[in-house]
């Protein structure tokens, strides 16, 4: 963060913290790919998750190396087979651009990407009333450049009571990618996790979700029509407008056990 002097409504002046977001050009192969605007947390996560989510490599067993150098704002990374074996021409041929803070720009045939998971009506009650206040809570009280400085976006990892990563970014669509690279890296199994993040619920955040294969997703933000039309078609839960003990479920209620009114 970096600190500086703004003037009040009141004509006084105080010092703040501003968040300084960077650009990192990402290349595979040799080749550049997007160049993402980032608070540069964990860019090498940052960049696995990316090439995934956007199904530019098609699992994290292909990635060779991943090289990070802020001096020239780039990430180079390399492939196994090159970018030939993986097919990257072809997912590079068709893009579609988005509502993505910092991207808006997806690849390939995204809205194929994804099969639906397991039906919610097959998990009942699986997301108690309890948890989720307990969870909203935590997130709350987490420290965070947000917290400090505004102006970015969180992403949170869950299983049960345990939160297991939490990434902040400029957009929100990179702290999901930073999580996904995370998860990738650990072999995370998302069936058993909740994603909890500060950005509204769009068409792409819930197939970034879906994509990771996580149940729920939470949002202290609303969500858009299509974001959920495809948490339905999807079988994802999508809760937003979530703060203290109140949230909207827009899909995917039967994963729910409603508290009190």
């Amino acid at each position: 963060m970096r600190e500086t002097v703004v003037v009040a409504h009141d004509g006084s002046r105080k010092p703040i913290q501003l968040a300084v977001e960077r650009p990192l050009t990402l290349y595979v192969d040799r080749q550049e790919i997007v160049t993402l605007m980032t608070l540069g947390q964990e860019p090498e996560l940052l960049s696995l998750g990316y090439l995934l989510n956007q199904g530019l490599v098609p699992r994290a067993e292909e990635i060779e190396s991943i090289t990070v150098d802020w001096e020239v704002a780039a990430a180079a990374v390399r492939t196994v087979q090159g970018s030939v074996g993986i097919g990257l021409a072809e997912r590079l041929a068709r893009r579609t651009v988005t509502t993505g803070c910092g991207q808006g720009t997806v690849f390939g045939d995204w809205l194929q990407r994804v099969s639906p998971l397991p039906p919610a009506h097959d998990a009942p009650g699986s997301v108690p009333h309890d948890a989720l206040v307990r969870l909203l809570d935590v997130m709350r009280r987490q420290p965070s450049v947000h917290r400090d400085a505004g102006s970015v976006h969180g992403t949170a990892l869950w299983r049960g009571d345990s939160m297991l990563v939490h990434v902040e970014d400029v957009g929100r669509h990179n702290a999901v990618d930073t999580v996904a690279g995370w998860m990738a890296m650990r072999a995370i199994d998302g069936a058993a996790c909740w994603l909890y993040t500060t950005g509204r619920l769009t068409s792409e955040m819930v197939l970034k979700a879906a994509h990771l294969r996580v149940p729920v997703v939470i949002s202290r933000n609303g969500a858009t029509a299509m974001g959920q039309d495809l948490a339905e078609q999807l079988e994802l839960t999508l809760i937003g407008r979530a703060n203290g003990a109140r949230y909207l479920c827009y899909s995917g209620a039967e994963r729910l056990r409603p508290g009190p009114a």
